[in-house]
């Protein structure tokens, strides 16, 4: 199993965390999960991305995710990149002083590296770890699902819109998932 900082293996599965700078709780507004749900729907149609399990909370997102063309890395790429450029936008065209607060901490993030250009809004690392047991799998999908649980934010994980629990549950959520049969992972 590789707990590295990079993904290895472009056509293996990984458990991947997308954090938002210093923490930052911009995800608490629920378009901005909408639009992230949006835009890991058009990378799962137009790029060959899996989503096996995910959850959206305030300050970041965990997934379990593959790509059908091999190329996980470039596809988180240009989802960070793509959903970066469009919280900013969203932020600048907010009225009230939070946009204009995460736009300065985003922009004095983006001084910190030189890839970025004007804001950074996702940490650097995603802090991949190959998905690649059963026992493995099966443990980071409770972690996932019981995420807004452990936050309070629901009783069952199932109640929690911006999750695969919905899935997983019998329902129909979000970000069109892969679901995987948990019966096999005991």
């Amino acid at each position: 199993m590789t707990h590295g900082c990079k993904i290895d293996k472009q056509d293996g599965a990984y458990f991947l965390t997308l954090t938002i700078v210093e923490w930052l709780n911009i995800l608490k507004d629920d378009r901005y999960k909408i639009a992230l749900c949006e835009s890991l729907n058009y990378c799962i149609n137009e790029k060959g991305l899996i989503i096996y399990s995910y959850v959206i909370m305030s300050t970041h997102m965990h997934l379990i995710a593959a790509s059908k063309v091999e190329n996980l890395s470039g596809t988180v790429r240009d989802f960070k990149k793509y959903t970066s450029h469009l919280i900013t936008k969203m932020l600048s065209e907010e009225t009230g002083d939070n946009g204009g607060l995460f736009l300065k901490v985003f922009e004095e993030a983006a001084k910190k590296h030189s890839r970025n250009k004007k804001y950074q809004v996702w940490q650097q690392h995603n802090h991949p770890e190959e998905v690649d047991s059963p026992k493995f799998t099966l443990t980071k999908i409770r972690y996932i699902h019981n995420n807004p649980v452990d936050a309070a934010l629901v009783d069952f994980p199932e109640q929690y819109a911006f999750s695969s629990a919905v899935d997983y549950a019998g329902g129909k959520g979000k970000v069109q998932v892969t679901l995987i049969n948990l019966h096999n992972l005991y």
